[in-house]
């Protein structure tokens, strides 16, 4: 089925020529990075976790999302997902394979990261994290791959994938599962020690994954002559609204007991992203705006009209997307990590190379996901016709 990726239209070839020369430039500035170091980029002694990390953190939820289709589907026969099953299977690869390259680059040195697998550490949340999401990742394009084929044969498929399809479902909980406790375990970090640290991930897991998902599909309907079905983007998209409001409702349960308690180390993480604090006040911005674009999107979702609406619920899902990426990346991270357990506020920036880097990654996600979405709605087409 490879085949299928040689053959394209001319636009087809100029996205990937495109992907590939963004690639080229951030793995120009990860060669730069491996040989001065991470002295390059914005990290210092306050913030050791900053762009890369946040991005992972983003990514594992994207691909839990997808467990939102599988369920239904395998377990409850919910046949209205057939079609989109399979994007939102193989939308977990990209993530995955995003994650693990944001690790590694934050590493340092490549060959850091075979030691967590040659001298695992069973006490260590990050061994873990890494042998869940590399299980996921296995377990999505080996499933994705094996029912496309059987598609395309026009055969059932095989009886194993049946319980390697259950074994991912709890798969899909434990790796952003996990990574909240990765979290949870950093010592004097008061804002992420939290217990319902994991149910805010998953949550907002539930929300950004099914929105891009959505919009992947009115891309592909656009480009292609494939539709993932109007009934089943609009169950994705009720999917999609509950997973806002209940990450809605964890954070104002968070901010509620920071300020009922009247803890300072508590609060003090809270007022520095929503009001500054001694004078710093970068993340202000960022945080608001998060703040606006979930609250639209949450009101034009709840609505029946506007969210059966579809360029309206396209408005949505794209606030819901950009609205939990600013929360859940960039406002975990400096929140996290400001002020320290001195109680100083040390703002991060990222560099110019970073973000390029960083960049980089997200090209070569954008390139394993045209890749596979182009064996996907080929073998569609085929079928079809």
């Amino acid at each position: 089925m490879l085949d299928f990726v040689l053959r394209g239209s001319r636009r087809y070839w100029i996205w990937m020529i495109s992907l590939g020369a963004i690639t080229a430039l951030g793995f120009y500035y990860y060669v730069v990075q491996l040989k001065t170091g991470l002295v390059i980029t914005g990290l210092g002694r306050d913030n050791t976790w900053g762009l890369y990390t946040a991005q992972m953190n983003f990514l594992v939820g994207v691909a839990a999302g997808g467990v939102m289709l599988v369920l239904p589907y395998y377990l409850h026969n919910y046949k209205k997902f057939g079609k989109i099953t399979i994007l939102g299977e193989f939308l977990a690869v990209p993530a995955l394979c995003m994650c693990l390259l944001f690790l590694l680059i934050h590493l340092g040195k490549p060959s850091r990261f075979m030691n967590v697998f040659l001298h695992p550490t069973p006490t260590a949340m990050v061994f873990w994290d890494s042998m869940v999401i590399m299980a996921y990742l296995v377990l999505n394009l080996v499933l994705g791959w094996t029912m496309l084929e059987a598609e395309r044969k026009l055969v059932a498929p095989p009886a194993w994938t049946k319980p390697l399809i259950y074994l991912s479902i709890p798969m899909a909980f434990a790796i952003h599962t996990v990574t909240a406790f990765l979290y949870c375990g950093v010592a004097g970090r008061s804002f992420w020690l939290t217990a319902i640290l994991a149910p805010r991930f998953l949550a907002s897991a539930f929300a950004a994954g099914p929105s891009l998902l959505i919009l992947l599909a009115f891309l592909i309907r656009k480009l292609t002559k494939f539709d993932s079905g109007k009934e089943a983007i609009q169950t994705l998209a009720i999917i999609v609204t509950y997973g806002l409001l209940a990450n809605i409702f964890f954070l104002v349960c968070e901010v509620f007991v920071a300020f009922y308690s009247n803890i300072p180390g508590h609060k003090a993480h809270f007022i520095y992203l929503y009001a500054g604090l001694d004078g710093k006040s970068m993340m202000v911005p960022w945080m608001w705006t998060s703040v606006v674009l979930l609250a639209i999107a949450a009101v034009l979702l709840i609505i029946p009209a506007t969210r059966k609406r579809e360029p309206i619920l396209g408005i949505s899902c794209a606030m819901v997307f950009l609205g939990i990426w600013i929360d859940k990346g960039l406002g975990l991270m400096a929140g996290g990590f400001s002020p320290n357990p001195f109680h100083q506020v040390v703002e991060y920036m990222p560099t110019l190379p970073e973000s390029i880097i960083a960049v980089g990654v997200w090209a070569i996600g954008a390139l394993i996901l045209t890749v596979l979405y182009k064996v996907v709605v080929s073998v569609k087409e085929e079928v079809m016709a």
